[in-house]
């Protein structure tokens, strides 16, 4: 006898759920890249891998799984460190000459777009991010790595280390298979604005941080 979520476990891990529909080579401000173009039957959505350099059958490749983050990515909030992390990523993995960035669908921790507005709104009244996700009867982190873990199956790659200041990120790989051998930290410093959203990663969501928060 199994459960649902057990069934839904194995199909994320065994089932192919993605497909890489295009791909091509992009020179960007941080270096030249071939960005992978897939789609899922998990959440029908569309999604990005940007490789540098050879990475099928190799072992403890770069990895940054990166979560789509609207306000931080492309506009520049000083709310996140998102964009940051964004740029630090690209530049190591240009620097090392091997890698792979990870563009994952999952604006607000998956709570979307719309809602991560309505969170900022609780911020402003003294919910922190944890309890504004809460308010809106949200767990405080939505995100699932079955994706990730199925692109980086499709990559070749025999093993990773993930770039991340997130352990959760590392187990949430594994259960779908996926063997990490190293965890590099992706550390921001923070500013004024952005400081008690740090702290409340660190203290509530078990982020690490070398940093006074």
């Amino acid at each position: 006898i199994i459960t649902i979520d057990d069934l839904i476990l194995y199909r994320k891990t065994n089932e192919k759920l993605v497909k890489n529909e295009a791909g091509a080579s992009i020179q960007t401000k941080f270096g030249e890249f071939i960005f992978r173009g897939y789609s899922d039957k998990i959440e029908n959505k569309e999604y990005i891998a940007i490789v540098k350099g050879i990475v099928k059958g190799k072992e403890n490749i770069s990895v940054r799984l990166h979560s789509e983050c609207l306000t931080g990515d492309i506009f520049g909030s000083k709310r996140c460190d998102c964009g940051e992390q964004l740029e630090r990523a690209l530049k190591e993995i240009e620097e090392r000459g091997r890698g792979v960035l990870i563009y994952l669908r999952q604006e607000g921790r998956g709570i979307g777009l719309i809602n991560k507005l309505k969170a900022y709104n609780l911020q402003e009244q003294g919910y922190d991010t944890v309890e504004a996700n809460h308010q809106l009867g949200f767990d405080e982190d939505l995100r699932d790595y079955a994706v990730a873990a199925q692109i980086i199956k499709d990559l070749g790659i025999k093993s990773v280390s993930i770039m991340t200041n997130n352990p959760l990120k590392i187990s949430g790989l594994e259960k779908y298979g996926i063997k990490v051998l190293d965890r590099e930290e992706l550390e921001i410093l923070s500013n004024d604005i952005d400081k008690n959203y740090l702290k409340t990663k660190k203290e509530k969501m078990g982020h690490i941080f070398n940093q006074d928060l």
